[in-house]
């Protein structure tokens, strides 16, 4: 027996805070470097309020003020949403970010701010919002550090590959391997006479500046290592086989809490470890390549699982421990 639904007569709201859904208001943002939209709607969709904010804190906590309560806020994952996040927290029922690439279906013809906030808005009422993760605040801010970590070593190689490139521009007989060596470097100034007088500055100024941008990558490594949030975890992470310091502190502060994965997959999926499978005649190679991860990825999750805080229950049949083979 079939009984026929009608889903166009009603429309279902799932909530995860306490009271009442009628009484809430949903509040969408667009987020701009030095302006912030907002669009605040009812349950039934009517706009209570609607505007434009300079993106300040002093003006957020005046705009705060004026909001009827409960309500709860929804906004696109840009570079400025950490701290608007953080603010909005404390005052807010719930505080929701955004994946920016699956929100490109609000676009219209007519698009300007207030229509985005507007539809961020709608969005967040009806409970399609394509919500993404949002790490705590602590991590945020030594995810900072590594990431600042990673535009240092970037800025190193560029100065390598200058040094390599001014030798090999004047015709110098060197090594560009071996050009990075602080001792190969001094003998290479000192002793080899194809080194033009007009390029001697250059090169001094570039390897002080690799020795200050090494000195820097080591003093931020360090500190994040010695901080008491992560120590522990990493110690955890670098027993895996093949995890160093700088994988250990990425995959702690990237991912972050991995009790959010329900799966090996999406912890793949996440780390973005799988290889693409554009290049068709690489094909063999790449699924090699998948199932030599995903065996790395299951030691990974098991080490993890053993200390995590918040560790996973009811685990799915693809989280099976990895068997353990001879060598």
């Amino acid at each position: 027996m079939y009984k026929k639904l009608n889903s166009t007569k009603t429309l279902i709201q799932r909530t995860t805070m306490g009271g009442s859904s009628r009484d809430t208001y949903y509040i969408g943002f667009d987020i701009h470097k030095r302006t912030i939209s907002y669009c605040a709607k009812d349950v039934s969709g009517g706009i209570q309020q609607q505007g434009r904010i300079p993106a300040t804190r002093t003006n957020l906590d005046g705009w705060m003020k004026t909001l009827p309560q409960p309500w709860m806020a929804a906004m696109e994952a840009t570079i400025f949403t950490g701290w608007i996040y953080d603010h909005l927290l404390p005052q807010a029922a719930q505080v929701k970010v955004a994946h920016p690439l699956m929100l490109r279906a609000i676009a219209a013809l007519k698009k300007n701010d207030t229509i985005d906030a507007g539809k961020i808005a709608d969005c967040l009422r009806c409970d399609f919002l394509p919500e993404c993760h949002m790490v705590s605040a602590q991590i945020r801010d030594r995810r900072r550090t590594l990431r600042y970590r990673h535009l240092l070593v970037r800025q190193m190689v560029q100065m390598k590959n200058r040094v390599s490139g001014l030798l090999l521009e004047t015709g110098s007989d060197s090594q560009p391997t071996a050009v990075a060596q602080v001792k190969y470097f001094r003998e290479l100034l000192a002793t080899n006479p194809e080194v033009q007088e007009s390029i001697r500055p250059l090169l001094k100024l570039s390897r002080e500046s690799i020795e200050r941008l090494q000195k820097t990558d080591y003093a931020l490594v360090s500190s994040l290592e010695r901080d008491p949030l992560l120590k522990e975890r990493l110690q955890n992470l670098r027993t895996v086989p093949g995890v160093g310091p700088i994988t250990a502190l990425t995959w702690a502060l990237e991912i972050g809490d991995v009790s959010r994965f329900h799966s090996v997959k999406q912890a793949i999926a996440t780390a973005d470890c799988v290889a693409t499978k554009r290049v068709r005649p690489r094909r063999f190679c790449e699924h090699r390549f998948l199932n030599s991860e995903t065996s790395i990825f299951n030691t990974f999750w098991w080490k993890l699982r053993s200390w995590s805080p918040s560790r996973v229950t009811n685990s799915p049949r693809s989280m099976k421990e990895p068997k353990k083979r001879a060598m």
